[in-house]
């Protein structure tokens, strides 16, 4: 997996890559903290709102960008992206109402939703061989699984000696350093047409995913990790906190286990996919993630229910649902990785050089709008129904999402096939 980083251009993006995600991540514990500063105890739906900037800035920012800039040179639109997100990291610490939150979140992450799928389209052209972007897509995921592991970490230590208001400054920092590591590589020059009607332009890779039984089979797939996903992000905390009477770092373990089972997976995957077939690997993880949701259904009722007998009968089933929790975490984990990894995978095999931007951006937006379906029901369905109904329309949800990924795309057509016919 470390060959990928012998090409310069992939190892110099990849350290933007790398060091821009510490410092996002070292933005979401500083904004949390600047949200209880300025809401107290309504920080969380602060975040929330948040959040949901977020999604929107995503889904319905990124298609419009990257058809209004599909013919601007990929160096400079990356850089511009990471000035933006650097200067608006350095504006947060200044904010003192929760409404300017609201909308310097959403300029940032209109930012983001314009590097990220920009900067994914052009890595099959710096790695056009399969074997070297298989590894590179790998790495891709464990950049991303260590981001969510040690940002918190590294945080934590930084609080030690300084306030949270000067984590900005180490995010802008990230945004700083990845903008230089891009300018420092020579990027290829992508042939995007630019001509059409805008709406035709925004519109294009939707309908090309759309339009393709491999790239309609990965749509629901989508659906199925922001199924499972949604589940450990907003209900973690309840499990370990509220269902175990465990601490704050039995949160940060319990989210430990999803992503080592996702490292786990990132790790194996290269050789796997030698010589096992993209659809196989991803529906595999299609098969274990309602599984996963269905154990984490059970969990709550494995908990001591109020007036148990004994202490010694407490402790057995609180023991007992925490290993349970563990290993479905990282089962949870590992589907999920066995689903996103390959997926650029896809992306590359289904799309040439002029949809190659179009297609990336598709993915990235009705992916992220996926969420805004499953966020709502871990979380409102958690408080109004309780975590096991919850596990339980989460799983329903991704089974049936999973076997419409298997019915759209058939195993008698191959990755690519309507690109080679279409340019045969």
């Amino acid at each position: 997996m470390i060959d990928a980083l012998r090409n310069t251009e992939f190892r110099r993006l990849f350290t933007a890559q790398v060091v821009a995600l510490i410092g996002t991540g070292l933005l979401t514990v500083a904004l949390g903290l600047l949200a209880y500063d300025l809401a107290g105890a309504n920080a969380g739906a602060v975040l929330g709102i948040a959040l949901a900037v977020k999604m929107l800035a995503y889904v319905a920012v990124a298609p419009v960008i990257s058809a209004l800039t599909e013919r601007v040179p990929r160096t400079p639109l990356l850089i511009s992206a990471d000035a933006i997100r650097a200067a608006i990291a350095l504006l947060l610490p200044f904010v003192t109402r929760t409404w300017e939150i609201y909308i310097l979140i959403a300029l940032l992450q209109s930012a983001s939703a314009t590097f990220t799928p920009a900067f994914q389209s052009v890595i099959p052209n710096v790695l056009p061989g399969e074997r070297e972007y298989t590894r590179a897509l790998s790495l891709s995921r464990l950049a991303y699984d260590l981001e969510s592991l040690l940002s918190p970490i590294l945080a934590a230590a930084a609080l030690t000696v300084i306030s949270y208001h000067a984590l900005f400054v180490g995010t802008a920092a990230g945004f700083v350093v990845s903008a230089t590591m891009v300018w420092s590589a020579r990027l290829p020059r992508l042939t995007g047409t630019g001509a059409g009607p805008l709406w035709a332009r925004i519109t294009h890779g939707a309908r090309l995913m759309l339009d393709r039984p491999v790239l309609r089979g990965l749509l629901a797939m989508n659906l199925v990790v922001a199924a499972a996903t949604s589940l450990v992000v907003v209900n973690t905390v309840v499990y370990v906190r509220d269902r175990l009477g465990g601490s704050n770092t039995g949160v940060a373990l319990a989210l430990g286990c999803f992503g080592f089972g996702s490292m786990v997976v990132a790790l194996v995957l290269p050789r796997v996919l030698a010589d096992i077939p993209d659809r196989r690997v991803m529906l595999t993880g299609c098969r274990i993630l309602p599984v996963g949701l269905v154990a984490a259904a059970v969990i709550p009722l494995l908990t001591a229910p109020a007036g148990a007998a004994t202490r010694a009968f407490s402790v057995l089933t609180t023991g007992t649902a925490g290993i349970l929790l563990a290993v479905t975490w990282m089962a949870l984990g590992a589907g999920t990785s066995m689903i996103n990894t390959p997926s650029a995978r896809l992306l590359r095999a289904e799309s040439d050089s002029d949809s190659r931007t179009a297609v990336f951006t598709a993915q990235f937006s009705l992916s992220h709008a996926c969420f805004l379906l499953t966020y709502p029901i871990a979380g409102g369905l958690g408080a109004l129904a309780g975590l096991p109904i919850t596990a339980v329309v989460l799983a329903v949800l991704a089974t049936l999402a999973a076997t419409t990924a298997a019915r759209v795309w058939p195993a008698s057509i191959p990755v690519g096939d309507e690109v080679v016919a279409a340019e045969g």
